[in-house]
């Protein structure tokens, strides 16, 4: 269960944004080694390694999922139609032509930040190329309307009206969400909504907003609280994610 939604002070966002520069150089690290002939242990290893020598904690590593098994990484790396939550493994090689989700938590001093990026192996196809470059527009636009007064619908429209306009389809089992004391929080930030409805955004919300979409059906194989979670028909999934506080100046990116 999520901890009731809380308002966070300055001070408090300041202490996520220290987080969320460490959780952004290590994933810099980790997308900087992401080629062929790399296995996505060696990228766990990496992105584990800058947020220990930071002095943070990975805050994937040990999270509990619906059936009581911990996560075993701190590094989420999620291939081809791998939607979130792929285990990192010393035999998954990554392969010129895979896209990769790498999705990355961090607790500083029991402030958390959380961010993903879909990074491409070498020569990807067409498709994989548009899918992964909406999946950025898409953040971007959910981010542009992050803003005191507006509502989570707001957000969860632009996500969703981005992807559909492209072709492609949003994820409806999975949600962002809020995030600062603890890994998940309230409020839910879904991926599809009506623009105008949902929750009124105020100053101090701090929201991990993670568009994520497919090439093909929205339907899962597997349960939101599984890993890995894949597409039910094998099509491609991107992911991209940024921790933003609502300020009274508009959105601000904590996970840089």
């Amino acid at each position: 269960m999520k901890p009731p939604f809380k308002l966070k002070s300055r001070e408090d966002v300041e202490k996520i944004a220290a987080s969320g520069n460490i959780l952004a150089r290590a994933l810099a690290l980790a997308v900087k080694e992401a080629r062929a002939g790399v296995s996505t242990a060696e990228l766990d290893k990496i992105a584990e390694q800058e947020i220990l020598r930071s002095g943070g904690k990975p805050s994937f590593k040990g999270y509990t999922g619906h059936d009581e098994d911990e996560f075993p990484a701190s590094l989420c790396t999620s291939v081809n139609d791998v939607v979130v939550h792929g285990v990192p493994l010393p035999n998954i090689i990554l392969q010129e032509g895979d896209i990769v989700g790498l999705d990355l938590g961090v607790n500083l001093d029991g402030f958390y930040s959380d961010g993903a990026v879909t990074v491409m192996i070498g020569k990807v196809s067409e498709e994989a190329e548009r899918l992964t470059k909406t999946a950025k527009r898409a953040l971007e636009a959910a981010i542009a309307v992050a803003r005191v007064g507006n509502r989570i619908g707001d957000i969860s429209h632009a996500i969703q009206k981005t992807s559909e306009e492209a072709g492609f389809a949003v994820v409806r089992d999975l949600i962002g969400h809020g995030v600062g004391y603890a890994v998940h929080e309230e409020p839910a930030v879904p991926c599809f909504g009506r623009p105008g409805t949902g929750l009124e955004l105020a100053e101090g919300m701090v929201l991990a907003i993670e568009p994520m979409i497919t090439a093909g059906s929205y339907k899962l194989r597997s349960r939101p609280g599984e890993w890995p979670v894949r597409t039910a028909d094998g099509s491609l999934s991107a992911h991209f994610e940024h921790t933003i506080a609502i300020t009274k100046t508009g959105p601000r990116v904590l996970t840089l």
